[in-house]
């Protein structure tokens, strides 16, 4: 059955005025974005959110000596991996002789699991 529509025309809007008005306004602050944006981005790597996830689950720190076998890549691959997490401040570390013990930051995750609940 053909429905009848009648559409009305087209007018152009003056420049720099809206079409309609938002429906809904961002809860998030633009800096705050950018923080979640950083811990998102360096939680996009498989490896990343494993090293995350040993590291949440582990109730220390952890040497990176035993992250080292979890995964297969190399010692410097696994190093870069954790400074990029160290940079987006998810987690941290302390120098313990020649080894680095790392364990996450509960705060940063926090942050992000609050508004992605």
């Amino acid at each position: 059955m053909p429905v009848d529509l009648e559409l009305a025309p087209k007018h152009k809007r003056p420049a720099g005025e809206r079409c309609c008005e938002p429906v809904v306004y961002p809860d998030v602050q633009r800096d705050q974005a950018l923080r979640m944006a950083e811990v998102a981005k360096a939680l996009g790597d498989p490896i990343r959110l494993q090293l995350v996830d040993v590291l949440r689950k582990h109730a220390g720190k952890v040497c990176v000596c035993e992250l080292v076998p979890l995964f297969d890549v190399s010692q410097p691959t696994l190093s870069h991996h954790l400074k990029k997490l160290r940079d987006a401040g998810i987690v941290d570390s302390e120098r313990q002789g020649l080894w680095a013990y790392y364990y996450v930051i509960p705060d940063t995750l926090t942050e992000l699991g609050l508004w992605l609940s």
